[in-house]
């Protein structure tokens, strides 16, 4: 998320998101630009297939193309993506998941310790 996100929705918007871990809805994440399309549980079907026959019906090279040139841009970042996984994959475990998850299936503020930072 540290190296999508601000690509998708800008640094500022990412940042907050992130640190604040403020629900976010799909519509919302639409209209920031973290998701394509937001689409009613009922329509999810139909709506995909229609943007595959889309796809499938447009011009291969120039949709191999331009997804190429897209993806490059994750590409690019492959130093910043392999800490920042590194950096997430620090942050899955531990007490303060621990917390968090107990927090918000018991539907309390969890309480978190400042003084075992790590």
């Amino acid at each position: 998320a540290a190296i999508c996100w601000p690509l998708l929705c800008g640094m500022a918007k990412a940042k907050y998101l992130l640190l604040t871990c403020d629900p976010l809805s799909g519509e919302e994440a639409e209209r920031i630009g973290l998701v394509s399309l937001c689409v009613d549980d009922d329509a999810v079907q139909d709506r995909a297939m229609e943007i595959a026959i889309r796809l499938a019906e447009g011009p291969p090279n120039a949709i191999r193309w331009t997804k190429q040139t897209l993806n490059h841009w994750y590409r690019a970042q492959a130093a910043a993506f392999d800490a920042s996984l590194a950096y997430e994959f620090l942050g899955f475990g531990g007490e303060e998941v621990r917390e968090g998850l107990a927090s918000h299936r018991e539907k309390r503020a969890p309480r978190f310790r400042p003084d075992r930072q790590r």
